[in-house]
């Protein structure tokens, strides 16, 4: 190493050091840590508030056990981090060959509901005793098919044929199903992602501006027409013009968030959940954390699911190809709408919906499909290290090769009293 001096050589040392230390830090994670984080944090704060908000639900209502909806979260918990782990390991091009089947299933499921009919809450969601819900996988489904075809077809969407046409078939399938159910906020979440991922996928602006102006016509019909719809825009509407007149679930959710003011009341101190704020394990569970950790908590809440859309954007930058970019654009922005409309929801800001608040609610179904994106998100973070890694190498190989050429060319002293003469070396 150059003259074999100690400085050079603890210089040349440091070099290699420095050049090789990411790699190995590269290797040692393969994921990306500050999702890693985020989730693990928000899975943390869920298993807290879902145990506090379902004691008494529990008891009360289900007339179970108190800690019955806890355990089967846990269980639920379990089975997700363990299919999440594995889609992390695997390569995610393996969908190209998984999406067809995955969307079939899913349809097959959503006709399974509608003939099962298993009404709770007046709607029919569920396949098995309340258990099963077939349009939170919808969600994931509808990501990772349009991920792939929408890459498949990429020089093809500006033809409508290819483009507008069977995206809206496929929407109106799914839409369709999940509407019988009913579940309106379910539809819109199809409907929205939909566009989104178009839009991502570069798809024709005329093409995106008349898919949002009959989605627009659509949804108008909807809240205008259909019971459900027209009752929620009507509370909403009322809530609007005079907050003292808002449904019973915005002034119990407000109620609860006035109470938590900035600090909270402390975890399990609540009493909202107990004096009528409906669903708190479910749909209200914002609420509950609004009152028991407080502005704070809740903003808290809010920062981690920005952490996960940014670093889920970021993965998508930073991914091998197309297929990784349009998979994990889809599957973060996914996850923070959901998150974004079930918080909106409490604090007044949209009409009532139903969506989970994702990581948080409990549920099997949306924990599961939650979980599932996170495990894809990973696989393409992975592969991106990978080639990164790959590219490290090959440019360190380049300046390896280099500096050994340099140094083959640099003139070593050859007179009478070099040292190689003398040493014989």
């Amino acid at each position: 190493m150059g003259d074999g001096t100690p400085l050079t050589f603890g210089k040349e040392m440091a070099e290699a050091v420095v050049r090789r230390k990411p790699a190995r830090v590269g290797l040692r994670l393969k994921i990306d840590l500050w999702l890693f984080l985020a989730v693990f944090t928000l899975l943390v704060i869920g298993l807290l508030m879902v145990y506090s908000a379902s004691t008494d639900y529990s008891f009360v209502v289900l007339d179970e056990d108190p800690t019955y909806m806890f355990r089967r979260q846990l269980l639920f918990l379990g089975i997700g981090i363990l299919a999440a782990t594995i889609l992390a390991w695997l390569d995610y091009h393996i969908w190209r060959k998984l999406a067809i089947p995955m969307i079939m299933g899913t349809i097959i499921l959503l006709f399974l509901v509608l003939v099962v009919n298993e009404v709770i809450n007046n709607a029919a969601r569920t396949i098995f005793q309340g258990s099963g819900q077939p349009s939170e996988i919808a969600k994931l489904a509808i990501i990772l098919y349009l991920s792939v075809w929408l890459y498949a077809k990429r020089d093809q969407l500006s033809q409508v044929s290819f483009g507008l046409l069977p995206l809206s078939i496929l929407l109106g399938i799914l839409g369709g199903l999940i509407f019988l159910q009913p579940d309106l906020s379910a539809t819109a979440t199809i409907f929205i992602l939909g566009g989104i991922m178009f839009f991502l996928a570069g798809g024709d602006l005329r093409q995106i501006a008349a898919f949002l102006f009959i989605g627009t016509i659509v949804g108008w019909m909807v809240f205008r027409f259909h019971p459900t719809g027209s009752s929620r825009l009507a509370s909403y509407m009322v809530s609007i013009n005079d907050l003292t007149q808002a449904p019973m679930h915005l002034s119990r959710s407000l109620e609860a968030l006035v109470k938590g003011g900035w600090l909270g009341v402390g975890i399990g101190r609540a009493d909202t959940k107990l004096t009528g704020l409906p669903v708190p394990p479910t749909d209200s569970i914002f609420a509950v954390v609004g009152e028991e950790l407080g502005v704070l908590g809740a903003t808290v809440l809010v920062g981690l699911f920005a952490l996960i859309l940014w670093r889920g954007l970021k993965i998508a930058q930073q991914a091998p190809d197309g297929l990784g970019q349009l998979m994990a654009s889809g599957l973060s922005i996914w996850l923070a709408l959901e998150a974004f409309i079930n918080m909106a929801v409490i604090v007044g800001l949209v009409p009532f919906a139903g969506n989970a608040l994702p990581f948080i609610s409990y549920g099997g179904s949306n924990l599961l499909v939650s979980l599932a994106a996170i495990g894809i998100l990973m696989s393409i973070s992975r592969h991106s290290a990978r080639e990164r890694e790959k590219e490290r190498k090959v440019f360190d190989a380049v300046i390896d090769l280099r500096r050994r050429d340099w140094r083959r060319r640099v003139s070593s002293p050859s007179g009478p009293g070099s040292t190689t003469k003398r040493t014989g070396r």
